[in-house]
């Protein structure tokens, strides 16, 4: 290989401290990773960064997983490909909002008017100071701007190789107007519509949760055995946790099967304490192993009960509202003197506070059986919430997505197929999600800081709103604010008047915006041709427990929209786990925060660290992987600094010596192996494959050449063929590295190369071979080697002290090898007189000190 460098420069004494900075500033000064929109789409590589949740702070777990795809981006670039890799930030929604009302001491109230003078307390108070949603909203904007510039200093100390020209924010213009236009076009095409349901309901952020969101927790509970009564007298036993929900009883239900139940069926029974006639029918969702086998149908208790009040047509008596609270009305039905009195001591309550009213007032009217019996059990809640999930009745929008239609079900599988999994194993995840899913996606919120539903509703003559004929805006005047725009058609003094409009209430969920990452960060409405350059992305990274959400979610707008995959690859990472082998979560409390170990042991070695966990597979914070990859970075500014301190190799000098070109062949097959594994994604394989030669090279290959090297031969051919098989491994060993250790590569790049290292052409394994050999003679020098210093070492004398005879007994293809190599044997292990016994025996050696 031809040298095409500058004049060596290499520094005195090498360090790792402040490359980081160094090289952070030199790229960004010099544009090495800015994005050339002149490329075709064939040209391009396009990758749809996941933009982090800002609110508080990033933890290695995104360092874990964020340096997996850059180190795919790093290489994709080498490979020739310009790389389109933008960063976003995902600042709307709840976590959010939560972060604004802890740091301020401040909640929303809609009803507030705005004020322009508003200025938020130095510390939060004892209770939260209510504002208007404008002055809310500005100050979610505030400390989100401040969350993301500690993000991206962070990002950039990492070694990101991110175009930061390219950023965006899921609630900036861009992507409001982005999934406002989604949305309109999904309500154009049927997709989206709004309707009055039951809805899983978050008491604490009194909003709407969508299925995708929840979580299952582990709570204690109690079974109660109740009294209902039939005709007759007769007395039918129901077992429940949830004996507060009794004045929202709407039916008994059993298995149909159930011989236990079959003369009930169609005949009625009375609830207790509030007196309510309900019917007893069969559904085999009921559980004849379960408590009695009749359970009891509230509305609603569980998404259980949804389904057997949807497919029975059951009566509707909700009692829990928005607040998590009784209402104050009673539900229809409880008419008596005794059941009003009853329900009025629960009107109000908690849910918790109305069971242990229901319980006491059960053990007064002998309808409870015995004591309550312990249980713990799976409770649903919203996965960033505190309390359990209620279901109340809600007017809320919905987009199709495949839960109640099996042919777009079939559709959304097949286009799984048809994308490219890494670990392929990850695909069934995404089946049995869309394979599990029971409804369609809840996209409203009853939040402040997100996407507003972009939409109106006339009111009539009482100003009563129409919501089956909603009013939206002109295309070209996205984005807007229902709660402050106008509809087309209607003046603003028509607002909330009679014959007028209202604006709807609602935001998108965070994840109806973020599922068009790649149609905001490719500017799909205000940029078409650069969309037409990066659009289907050719990788979506991201972590595997969010599959059912973004994932599932991204492939669901594309199809529906653009009739595609948004991304030919997806690459999953693992967790991080903590020290007990549990997830590493805010939640939790078990975080990491990354800035002390990048201080500490350079980005470089944290990076080696989160480079080193096999795609898709939890991977343990280790420090220890930390140090391993500091010394890695170190020995390579060593030999860095050894190689290109031995001098030119001399115009025309090429590899000649049969130890030489055994290197070069056996850096040939490195190179190869770590080809193959990016080429599938696997930085982990390519970085196991290269470090593997590095220290073979540095181990074996420098030691055997460095006195030739030196040029203590007196052989000038023999130096120069040293020096630049020294050279080129150095070379390709530097790009095989740069994808993972971006920071030291360039260092010693810089050296002696032009440009940077992270758009040099990455190695080429064909053009080593041409002046490759048979590699085996690195191998057998090495085991001499090695046994020569393993001589001294059971000796206990120093590695400098002279063999006085070498003794080498191998079959001929061995000798005949280490012939090849017997000079710089000989100069390594400072041999005197060798022999060669020739015998179809295992490699042996003898040393004679």
């Amino acid at each position: 290989m031809a040298d095409t460098h500058r004049r060596a420069g290499v520094p005195e004494k090498p360090v790792l401290d402040g490359l980081e900075e160094k090289w952070s500033r030199r790229w960004d000064e010099s544009g090495v990773f800015t994005f050339d929109r002149s490329k075709t789409r064939d040209e391009v590589f396009s990758i749809d960064t996941p933009p982090p949740t800002v609110s508080g702070s990033l933890h290695v777990g995104h360092v874990f997983s964020y340096t997996h795809t850059d180190t795919i981006a790093r290489y994709q670039r080498m490979r020739g490909k310009e790389v389109f890799y933008p960063m976003g930030w995902d600042d709307n929604g709840l976590p959010t909002e939560r972060r604004v009302q802890n740091h301020f001491g401040v909640r929303c109230d809609p009803a507030l008017p705005y004020d322009p003078d508003f200025t938020p307390p130095d510390k939060p108070g004892k209770h939260q100071l209510p504002l208007s949603r404008r002055n809310f909203i500005e100050l979610c904007e505030r400390l989100t701007g401040e969350d993301e510039k500690a993000f991206e200093e962070l990002w950039r100390h990492l070694g990101l190789s991110v175009d930061w020209s390219h950023g965006y924010q899921t609630i900036d213009a861009e992507a409001r107007a982005a999934s406002q236009h989604a949305f309109l076009e999904s309500l154009e095409r049927g997709d989206a519509y709004v309707a009055q349901a039951p809805t899983l309901w978050d008491v604490t952020f009194r909003t709407a949760v969508a299925q995708a969101e929840l979580e299952d927790r582990e709570r204690t509970a109690a079974y109660h055995e109740l009294r209902f009564r039939a005709d007759g007298g007769r007395t039918v036993l129901i077992e429940t946790t949830r004996p507060e929900l009794l004045p929202a009883c709407v039916a008994l239900v059993a298995h149909p099967d159930d011989e236990r139940h079959q003369d009930l069926f169609g005949r009625t029974v009375r609830t207790p304490l509030f007196d309510v006639e309900v019917p007893v029918v069969p559904h085999p969702l009921a559980m004849p192993g379960k408590g009695t086998g009749l359970a009891m149908v509230c509305t609603f208790g569980d998404t259980t009960d949804v389904t057997w009040w949807r497919e029975l047509r059951l009566a509707t008596r909700p009692v829990i509202g928005w607040d998590g609270r009784f209402l104050a009305d009673p539900p229809a039905g409880v008419e008596s003197q005794a059941a009003l009195a009853a329900y009025a001591r629960l009107a109000g309550a908690t849910a918790h506070t109305a069971r242990e009213r229901v319980v006491a007032m059960l053990r007064e009217s002998g309808d409870l059986v015995g004591e309550p019996r312990p249980v713990t059990h799976a409770v649903k809640f919203f996965e960033k919430g505190d309390k359990p999930l209620e279901i109340v009745t809600t007017r809320q929008w919905y987009v199709r997505n495949g839960g109640r239609d099996a042919a777009l079900r079939d559709r959304l599988l097949a286009r799984g197929t048809e994308l490219a999994w890494h670990p392929p194993h990850m695909r069934v995840r995404y089946e049995n999600w869309v394979g599990g899913l029971n409804g369609d996606w809840l996209i409203s919120r009853q939040r402040f800081f997100g996407v507003p539903v972009p939409v109106w509703y006339p009111l009539d003559a009482a100003g009563q709103p129409d919501h089956t004929r909603p009013l939206v805006p002109d295309r070209s005047a996205l984005p807007v604010d229902p709660s402050t725009d106008t509809p087309p058609g209607f003046e603003a003094t028509q607002r909330d008047e009679p014959h007028g409009f209202t604006g709807d209430p609602d935001v998108m969920d965070t994840w109806a915006t973020s599922s068009l990452t790649p149609q905001i960060a490719g500017k799909w409405r205000s940029d078409p041709d650069l969309f037409a350059r990066v659009f289907p992305m050719d990788l979506r990274p991201q972590s595997h427990e969010i599959i059912r959400t973004w994932l599932f979610a991204t492939v669901l707008r594309a199809h529906t929209g653009h009739d595609a995959l948004p991304w030919k690859h997806a690459a999953i990472s693992g967790w991080i786990l903590d020290p007990d082998r549990k997830k590493m979560s805010k939640t939790k409390g078990n975080v990491v925060t990354p800035g002390h170990l990048l201080e500490q042991y350079g980005s470089d070695a944290v990076r080696y660290w989160a480079a080193s966990g096999r795609p898709g597979t939890d991977t343990a914070f280790d420090t220890g992987q930390m140090k391993i990859g500091r010394r890695l970075a170190m020995k390579l500014l060593n030999v860095g600094k050894f190689v290109l301190s031995l001098g030119e190799t001399g115009a025309g000098s090429g590899v000649t010596q049969p130890l030489d070109r055994a290197l070069l062949a056996a850096l040939a097959s490195t190179v190869d192996e770590a080809t193959a594994a990016f080429e599938t994604f696997d930085y982990a394989r390519a970085l196991e494959r290269t470090e593997q030669f590095f220290w073979h090279f540095c181990d074996d290959y420098v030691e055997l050449v460095k006195a030739r090297a030196y040029g203590d031969h007196g052989d000038a051919a023999a130096t120069a063929s040293a020096r630049s098989a020294l050279r080129t491994a150095l070379d390709a060993l530097l790009r095989l590295f740069a994808p993972v250790l971006p920071f030291v590569t360039e260092e010693v790049w810089s050296w002696w190369r032009q440009g940077s290292v992270h758009r040099a052409p990455w190695p080429d394994a064909a053009e080593l071979r041409r002046q490759a050999g048979d590699p085996a003679i690195l191998t057998t020098a090495a085991q001499v080697l090695a046994a020569v210093r393993r001589a001294k070492s059971e000796a206990k004398v120093s590695m400098r002290t002279e063999v006085g005879k070498l003794t080498v007994t191998a079959p001929r293809a061995a000798l005949d090898r280490f012939a090849s190599a017997e000079g710089d044997v000989r100069a390594a292990g400072r041999v005197g007189a060798v022999e060669l016994r020739e015998a179809e025996v295992d490699l042996r050696v003898e040393a004679t000190m």
